[in-house]
């Protein structure tokens, strides 16, 4: 009987120790990974990083690519066309479309949204719609999400370009011209807010004028005085 319970009890210890054992590993095994909704994801780190910044969208234009921006056009067929004299479809159709009045012409029902817009398509009005129609006319009836790309929509106006508009395409600005400007306006603006104190130049305190003036100054930047104390009294 004896022998029975030492090794019950025996087997009940080592359970114990393996699952104690147990719950150690794996509280150390988590605490390497970072856990998103209760499951490891490799990668969380690269993911959750800031995204590149933009360069202004004059420097994607003036390296765009009509070429690419009709392969780019591609995922505009399904509602338009840039054919000279084509039909509108679900959308207007595009020929000549760089240049003319924003949610006008073409024989097209534009939705109030983008009607009462205003202005022409530039190339920096169309950036902003082809980022994101919703949001630079909200209320249009335009579905399609976007171009989060800056060179897909510097292309795709390239390719747009050829077809009936002809508007010049900007230069990109010159290397180093804005860090130039920039070094420009701080040299001309100074950096004090009143006028600046010369280079050696006595500072007379309060209790130095009241006891006598000028005579009290000392330093580099003392003047030198000639003749008879004019302070004192005859």
């Amino acid at each position: 009987m004896d022998d029975r319970f030492n090794t019950i009890a025996g087997w009940v210890l080592f359970a114990g120790i393996v699952a104690l054992g147990g719950s150690i590993l794996s509280t150390e095994l988590f605490k390497s990974h970072e856990v998103h909704g209760g499951y490891p994801v490799e990668g969380a780190a690269e993911e959750g990083g800031a995204a590149a910044a933009e360069e202004p969208f004059v420097v994607y234009m003036a390296k765009a690519d009509a070429a690419k921006g009709e392969q780019v056009f591609k995922k505009c067929t399904a509602c338009h066309n840039a054919d000279q004299g084509g039909a509108n479809a679900l959308g207007p159709n595009l020929w000549g479309i760089m240049g003319e009045p924003v949610g006008k012409g073409h024989g097209f029902a534009f939705s109030p949204a983008l009607a009462g817009k205003g202005g022409t398509w530039t190339f920096d009005s169309l950036s902003e719609w082809l980022s994101s129609p919703k949001k630079f006319a909200p209320g249009t009836k335009m579905t399609f999400a976007g171009l989060s790309k800056p060179e897909d929509r510097a292309n795709v106006m390239a390719f747009l370009n050829t077809k009936g508009s002809n508007l010049p395409i900007p230069a990109a600005p010159a290397a180093g011209a804005e860090a130039t400007d920039d070094a420009a306006a701080k040299a001309g603006s100074g950096t004090g807010d009143g006028p600046q104190k010369a280079e050696n130049e006595p500072v007379l305190t309060e209790q130095q004028a009241a006891k006598g003036g000028t005579k009290n100054i000392g330093g580099e930047g003392a003047a030198k005085l000639t003749g008879p104390d004019a302070t004192k009294k005859p």
